[in-house]
C-alpha cells in the first residue's frame, strides 16, 4: 500500500466515523477561521478528526487547514490540504455537507499542477467519495454506508448538460456575469445550495456549470486555491471537464498565501469556454 492508498483509506473511514457523529457537533459555535468566517463547533471538531487520521502517516510531511492559520509540519512526504467541512453553514438546516481533500507533491504554497490526488466526500442522505489520482486513468466513485466503502463505478462528467449553480447575488456581482447568468438559466435547471460539495456534485452527476465568481463581496472569489479550488479542478478535469478562474484553467492558478482565494468556475469545457469568453471581455 502507497501513501495515496492510506491516505484515500484513512479519509474513507473518518468520513464515515464523522458521518456518524455530526450531529452531536452541529449546533456548536466555534471561533473564526483565518479567512475570517464564523466556525461552527463542527468545523474544529472535524479538522481534529482528520488532523489525528492524516498527520501521523508515512509519507504525509505536512497538514495545512482551512481551519488552520499555519501548516502543521509531519514529516517528509506529501502535503495535504484540507477542508474538513465544506459547508458547515448548512448544518442548522440540516442540509448537505462535504470534506475536499487536496494532496500535494511539494509545499505549500503551491498551484494545482503539484497536485498528485483529490479527494471529495458528500454526506448527503447516503455518503459518496470521488477521488482522482495521477496513478489512475478513472476517477472512482465509493459508497461510504455501514462502515463499509463500496466501489459505485467509474465517473465521467456526462456530454450533455442540464444544470447551473452561480453563487452570489446579483447586486454583488459584475452585469457580465449577470449576463451569463440569465442566459444559461433559460436553458439550465438552477441548482445552487451553498455548499461547494453539494453543488458540485449536481454538475457531476448531470453535467452542467458550477460557479463562485469574484464579487463586491469576494473582490478575489469566495473559495480557497489550496482547499477547494485546485483540488476540485483536479477531480472535474480528470472525469473529463474543465475549470477556469475566468481566464485559465484553476489548476495554473499561482497562490500567493497558504488562504488565498480565486473565483472559481468547474463544469462541462463548453461552458467554460463560454464563461471565458464573456469574462475576457469584461
Amino acid at each position: 500500500m502507497n501513501t495515496i492508498d492510506r491516505i484515500e483509506r484513512a479519509v474513507r473511514e473518518t468520513s464515515h466515523y464523522l458521518k456518524r457523529n455530526l450531529g452531536t457537533h452541529a449546533g456548536k459555535r466555534g471561533q473564526t477561521n483565518p479567512s475570517d468566517e464564523v466556525q461552527t463547533g463542527a468545523d474544529v471538531w472535524s479538522d481534529d478528526l482528520f488532523f489525528d487520521a492524516l498527520a501521523p502517516l508515512d509519507g504525509v510531511g505536512n497538514y495545512t487547514s482551512e481551519e488552520r492559520e499555519a501548516t502543521v509540519d509531519c514529516g517528509d512526504g506529501y502535503a495535504i490540504a484540507i477542508d474538513p467541512l465544506d459547508g458547515s453553514g448548512n448544518l442548522a438546516s440540516n442540509n448537505s455537507v462535504g470534506t475536499i481533500v487536496g494532496v500535494y507533491e511539494s509545499e505549500l504554497p503551491a498551484n494545482g499542477r503539484d497536485l498528485v490526488a483529490a479527494m471529495m466526500v458528500l454526506h448527503g442522505p447516503y455518503t459518496t467519495m470521488t477521488v482522482a489520482r495521477a496513478d489512475s486513468d478513472v476517477v472512482q466513485e465509493y459508497l461510504l454506508r455501514d462502515g463499509h466503502s463500496e466501489r459505485r463505478g467509474v465517473f465521467e462528467l456526462p456530454e450533455d448538460y442540464t444544470v447551473v449553480g452561480l453563487a452570489g447575488k446579483p447586486i454583488d456581482r459584475s452585469e457580465a456575469v449577470n449576463e451569463l447568468a440569465k442566459e444559461l438559466e433559460r436553458d439550465l435547471k438552477l441548482r445552487y445550495g451553498g455548499a461547494t460539495v453539494a453543488d458540485l456534485a449536481q454538475v457531476l452527476e448531470y453535467g452542467g456549470l458550477f460557479g463562485y465568481p469574484e464579487s463586491n463581496v469576494y473582490p478575489e472569489g469566495k473559495l480557497r486555491v489550496h482547499f477547494e479550488a485546485a483540488p476540485l479542478a483536479y477531480l472535474v478535469e480528470a472525469a473529463g471537464g474543465a475549470s477556469s478562474d475566468g481566464g485559465k484553467s484553476l489548476l495554473d492558478v499561482e497562490p500567493d498565501g497558504l488562504h488565498a482565494r480565486t473565483p472559481t468556475f468547474l463544469g462541462n469545457r463548453e461552458l467554460i469556454d463560454r464563461v471565458e469568453a464573456v469574462l475576457g471581455s469584461d
